[in-house]
């Protein structure tokens, strides 16, 4: 077999599907965000990034930068090692205190990733309790579909949000048999919001545990920024809430938050946990700091929705589609491969706006779309700009108005 001639076929499907994936190289400004520095070919121009995670800019904010800066003076750079050989510094301490605290919860556990923390506390949880069964909705992202094959439990899968299809996979189960029903709080490529409280309710009735993914809810919904789980005031029902620090906290790493008891379990098997090198200090220091402002601080949330609320009308007035959600994140839909692409190539070659496309396997072929994330930053300028230039797209290639 020619290993060489195998791979470049491979990536030219891709290509031909319109499914290849090209690198933005940019440059974030910190104090200018969203403005960043786009390098292509040896050139260099200003870009106005709308597709970020960043959802509230804390990964620029004053106090976040002030206190890496400070643990990494204090601390040196990295942790030194996995969290029990060495690599626990008092900020990763700290750190999952505040977790447990934000989320009403006993405890909470760090990983390194939302990924890792979603595929390691899965995985365990469902392999180490004999005959456990995961009932898990269809649109649950691929770190926790990626735990659920790990630990090679019985997985039964139930209609997105409905919540009748989940009583009837619960009722034909075992009631003997450990089950774990996993969903997540804002789906990100739809933007759509589970009903927490009525899985929580069907899931009592058949005594499952429940496992919610808020990595695109934690600092964004809720009184304190514990997310839609505070916000409905659902946190204190549910068996293991899973975030992140890489999105609205600004920074890096994942999280589990529950019981003393079941973060001590995973802590202690978890092999995703036990063999990483902890996260750097002045990571675990600037997410804490950006934990402790957006506790104390509801503007930029405020900001943030009434900025995707803005967006929203001037799409609509524009005739641009998009999928109505009650959540901060708009996607536009192009619904071709190739198109989506070369629309956002031209939204940054020409506009300096960068909006990355989002085809299969993200989403099911047919659904292809531009992912738009508004942030507090986003002023009425930018604005304006974005929807301007998908005006003229729209146009140039005949595409469909929404009505």
């Amino acid at each position: 077999m020619d290993y060489e001639d195998y791979f470049r076929a491979q990536i030219d499907t891709l290509r031909r599907e319109g499914r290849y994936r090209i690198f933005a190289d940019i440059e974030r400004q910190a104090g200018h965000y969203p403005r960043a520095i786009r390098h292509d070919a040896g050139a260099t121009r200003d870009v106005t990034v709308w597709c970020s995670n960043d959802y509230l800019g804390m990964g620029q904010h004053p106090k976040v930068l002030a206190a890496m800066h400070e643990a990494l003076d204090r601390y040196g750079a990295g942790a030194g090692g996995t969290r029990n050989i060495s690599g626990t510094n008092h900020e990763h301490v700290l750190l999952e205190r505040d977790l447990a605290e934000l989320h009403g919860k006993d405890a909470a556990l760090l990983f390194n990733s939302g990924y890792m923390s979603n595929w390691a506390a899965l995985s365990t949880l469902a392999s180490r309790m004999p005959g456990c069964v995961i009932v898990s909705d269809e649109m649950n992202h691929a770190s926790m579909i990626e735990g659920m094959r790990h630990s090679r439990a019985e997985r039964r899968v139930f209609r997105h949000n409905d919540v009748a299809d989940l009583r009837r996979l619960l009722a034909e189960l075992d009631p003997k048999a450990p089950k774990l029903v996993a969903f997540e709080s804002v789906y990100s490529m739809d933007g759509d919001i589970a009903p927490i409280a009525d899985i929580c309710d069907v899931a009592d009735e058949f005594r499952a545990m429940t496992y919610c993914d808020e990595v695109h809810g934690v600092g964004l919904y809720g009184a304190t920024g514990g997310g839609v789980t505070e916000r409905d005031g659902v946190a204190h029902r549910l068996t293991v809430i899973q975030g992140t620090l890489a999105k609205a906290f600004g920074v890096i790493g994942g999280y589990i938050a529950g019981s003393a008891a079941m973060c001590d379990f995973v802590r202690s098997y978890a092999s995703g946990f036990i063999f990483s090198t902890a996260l750097p200090p002045a990571v675990a220091a600037g997410a804490r700091a950006a934990i402790a402002h957006l506790r104390d601080s509801g503007m930029e949330r405020d900001r943030l929705h009434e900025r995707a609320r803005t967006l929203r009308r001037r799409l609509d007035a524009a005739g641009v589609p998009h999928l109505p959600n009650p959540s901060h994140i708009v996607p536009v839909m192009v619904c071709d491969p190739v198109v989506c692409k070369t629309i956002s190539d031209i939204l940054l070659d020409e506009h300096g706006i960068y909006v990355q496309p989002i085809n299969y396997p993200t989403v099911t072929r047919g659904t292809e779309r531009l992912r738009i994330t508004p942030s507090p930053v986003h002023t009425d300028a930018d604005m304006d700009r974005l929807v301007s230039a998908l005006e003229d797209v729209w146009a140039r290639f005949s595409l469909k108005r929404a009505a």
